[in-house]
Protein backbone atom coordinates (compact mmCIF):
# COMPACT_ATOMS: atom_id res chain seq x y z
CA UNK A 1 0.00 0.00 0.00
CA UNK A 2 1.44 3.37 -1.01
CA UNK A 3 1.24 6.28 1.34
CA UNK A 4 -0.28 9.45 -0.12
CA UNK A 5 1.58 12.66 0.48
CA UNK A 6 -0.39 15.13 2.57
CA UNK A 7 -1.09 18.56 1.13
CA UNK A 8 -1.67 21.64 3.24
CA UNK A 9 -3.35 24.82 2.10
CA UNK A 10 -1.84 28.28 2.28
CA UNK A 11 -3.77 29.39 5.38
CA UNK A 12 -2.67 26.32 7.31
CA UNK A 13 1.00 26.89 6.44
CA UNK A 14 0.85 30.59 7.33
CA UNK A 15 -0.85 29.90 10.65
CA UNK A 16 1.72 27.23 11.51
CA UNK A 17 4.63 29.48 10.47
CA UNK A 18 3.29 32.40 12.52
CA UNK A 19 2.95 30.16 15.56
CA UNK A 20 6.54 28.97 15.19
CA UNK A 21 7.88 32.50 14.70
CA UNK A 22 5.93 33.83 17.69
CA UNK A 23 7.81 31.44 19.95
CA UNK A 24 4.63 30.46 21.81
CA UNK A 25 5.18 26.76 21.20
CA UNK A 26 8.31 24.71 20.55
CA UNK A 27 8.65 23.55 16.95
CA UNK A 28 8.87 19.91 18.00
CA UNK A 29 5.69 20.14 20.08
CA UNK A 30 3.71 21.91 17.36
CA UNK A 31 4.93 19.43 14.75
CA UNK A 32 3.66 16.53 16.88
CA UNK A 33 0.35 18.29 17.45
CA UNK A 34 -0.11 18.94 13.73
CA UNK A 35 1.24 15.51 12.76
CA UNK A 36 3.95 16.88 10.45
CA UNK A 37 7.72 16.71 10.46
CA UNK A 38 9.49 19.42 12.47
CA UNK A 39 11.83 20.03 9.51
CA UNK A 40 8.81 20.82 7.33
CA UNK A 41 7.51 23.23 9.94
CA UNK A 42 10.90 24.96 10.19
CA UNK A 43 11.03 25.30 6.40
CA UNK A 44 7.56 26.88 6.34
CA UNK A 45 8.56 29.31 9.08
CA UNK A 46 11.73 30.27 7.21
CA UNK A 47 9.85 30.77 3.94
CA UNK A 48 7.20 32.88 5.68
CA UNK A 49 9.86 34.93 7.46
CA UNK A 50 11.64 35.64 4.15
CA UNK A 51 8.59 36.26 1.96
CA UNK A 52 5.91 37.43 4.40
CA UNK A 53 2.37 37.33 3.06
CA UNK A 54 3.69 36.49 -0.42
CA UNK A 55 4.76 33.07 0.83
CA UNK A 56 2.89 29.97 -0.34
CA UNK A 57 0.98 31.44 -3.33
CA UNK A 58 -1.47 29.27 -5.22
CA UNK A 59 -1.89 25.96 -3.46
CA UNK A 60 1.11 26.60 -1.22
CA UNK A 61 3.63 24.50 -3.12
CA UNK A 62 7.25 25.74 -3.08
CA UNK A 63 7.53 25.06 -6.82
CA UNK A 64 4.61 27.37 -7.42
CA UNK A 65 6.15 30.04 -5.22
CA UNK A 66 9.39 29.97 -7.24
CA UNK A 67 7.44 30.36 -10.49
CA UNK A 68 5.33 33.05 -8.90
CA UNK A 69 8.46 34.87 -7.77
CA UNK A 70 9.89 34.79 -11.30
CA UNK A 71 6.69 36.22 -12.77
CA UNK A 72 6.59 38.88 -10.06
CA UNK A 73 10.21 39.88 -10.73
CA UNK A 74 9.67 40.03 -14.50
CA UNK A 75 6.70 42.33 -13.97
CA UNK A 76 8.80 44.54 -11.69
CA UNK A 77 11.58 44.71 -14.32
CA UNK A 78 9.01 45.75 -16.92
CA UNK A 79 7.69 48.51 -14.63
CA UNK A 80 11.20 49.79 -13.89
CA UNK A 81 12.11 49.82 -17.58
CA UNK A 82 8.98 51.87 -18.29
CA UNK A 83 9.85 54.31 -15.50
CA UNK A 84 13.40 54.60 -16.83
CA UNK A 85 12.10 55.44 -20.29
CA UNK A 86 9.76 58.09 -18.86
CA UNK A 87 12.62 59.67 -16.89
CA UNK A 88 14.82 59.76 -20.00
CA UNK A 89 12.07 61.51 -21.94
CA UNK A 90 11.52 63.97 -19.09
CA UNK A 91 15.25 64.72 -18.89
CA UNK A 92 15.33 65.34 -22.67
CA UNK A 93 12.32 67.62 -22.33
CA UNK A 94 14.03 69.63 -19.58
CA UNK A 95 17.29 69.87 -21.51
CA UNK A 96 15.43 71.55 -24.40
CA UNK A 97 14.81 74.53 -22.15
CA UNK A 98 11.25 73.81 -21.08
CA UNK A 99 12.07 74.18 -17.42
Amino acid sequence: MTRRRKRYDRQFKIAAAKTVLSGEVRVVDLAKELDIKDSTLRRWAQEYEEMGEAAFPGNGSPKVSKGYEIVKLRKKVEELEFENEMLKEFRAFLSQGHA
